[in-house]
């Protein structure tokens, strides 16, 4: 990273978007040690992806998110309560604090660590970045654990249920075939939003700390955001209050992402009419979930459901084992699609380097 002054270091020492700023407005010698910030964001994000695809997800002791999700379960036994309670302000401001106060050290962490990245020779800060981010974005995890529902499906109805409970939330071992499917492309369609879209989008606003604190806000929506019970015996808490901060953050934070992920799935797929995915958006509880899945939906041309709770694409036909895989060769071409992107920008960058310092 370039030197800079401590007036520039809040604002522009983590943000690649203010990296892009100023390398367009700064003299051309200052502007060429911008762009190369600038090109160390791009190869990070070339770096986790290509990590991602090679050998997926690090191990357990590794993993950033893993300790996220141990923290937030600790502070969550202190959080939530053991009784039931109609209204509780308390537990909501209790969330509300647990809530920023991790994001603010998990956001000085990851920022203090872009100041211990080597940056020569400059391109190195790149790598090293690279393999921060990836944690914090999978892909490879998903694809695999979407084909598996359908590998087991080939085997036997139960078997696809129990694979589909790794996945999702819901009782599903009523569910048939076809609803078994539905599950599984929803949650395909959907984490391509959370687990990509999304922390590339804020790793773009906000470098790694943004991208951590989204990981965060996800993750603590996960274990905390769903109303209701949670949890077994001792761990068993009550969580209609004090996760509702984390619910509401989450949905701040993938408000766009959502929408960027439903445009490239309608986009890649050809045909959707966004009219139509519109009107499928607004039937889901969730302010964004409905924008991917309905416009995987739309683009496979199937119905998506949750009984009893929303229709996406109703006239569609039930999904059958060719539109679990077209699912995810159509969610594969959106990860492809930011490869070249990022490839596209790391050529014009380097291009205008070198007709800036000529």
């Amino acid at each position: 990273m370039t030197a800079i002054t401590w007036s520039e270091l809040l604002a522009w020492s983590f943000s690649p978007l203010g990296w892009l700023y100023r390398a367009l407005t700064a003299a051309p010698d200052a502007a060429v040690l911008w762009s190369q910030n600038l090109l160390c964001a791009l190869i990070a994000v070339l770096v986790a992806l290509a990590l991602d695809r090679l050998w997926g997800e690090p191990p357990a002791w590794l993993h950033p998110v893993v300790y996220m999700g141990k923290l937030l379960s600790v502070i969550g036994k202190y959080i939530a309560p053991r009784a039931e309670q109609s209204q509780d302000w308390m537990r909501f401001v209790l969330g509300m604090v647990a809530w920023c106060a991790l994001a603010a050290i998990v956001f000085v962490i990851y920022w203090a660590i872009l100041f211990l990245l080597p940056y020569q020779p400059w391109w190195l800060a790149g790598v090293f970045m690279g393999v921060l981010l990836k944690p914090l974005l999978s892909w490879r995890m998903l694809r695999d654990e979407v084909l598996a529902v359908e590998a087991a499906l080939q085997q036997s109805l139960p078997a696809g249920r129990e694979r589909l409970s790794w996945l999702v939330s819901r009782d599903t071992s009523q569910l048939d075939a076809a609803t078994v499917r539905e599950s599984a492309i929803e949650t395909l369609a959907e984490n391509l939003g959370d687990s990509v879209i999304a922390p590339l989008f804020w790793f773009a606003i906000a470098g790694l700390p943004g991208a951590a604190v989204y990981r965060l806000a996800n993750t603590a929506d996960a274990m905390w955001g769903y109303p209701g019970w949670r949890g077994q015996g001792e761990d068993r808490r009550y969580w209609q209050w004090a996760g509702k901060w984390a619910a509401r953050a989450d949905d701040v934070l993938n408000w766009v992402p959502a929408r960027l992920t439903a445009a490239w799935l309608a986009l890649l797929a050809g045909g959707v009419a966004w009219g139509a995915l519109r009107r499928d958006a607004r039937v889901t509880p969730s302010p964004n979930g409905g924008w991917p899945m309905g416009a995987m939906a739309l683009a496979l041309g199937v119905h998506l459901s949750k009984p009893g709770v929303y229709q996406l694409n109703p006239q569609g036909m039930a999904p059958g084992a060719p539109h679990l895989q077209q699912a995810v060769n159509l969610a594969s071409k959106v990860i492809v699609v930011q490869v070249v992107c990022v490839l596209f920008a790391i050529f014009s960058v380097a291009l205008w380097m070198g007709t800036r310092h000529a």
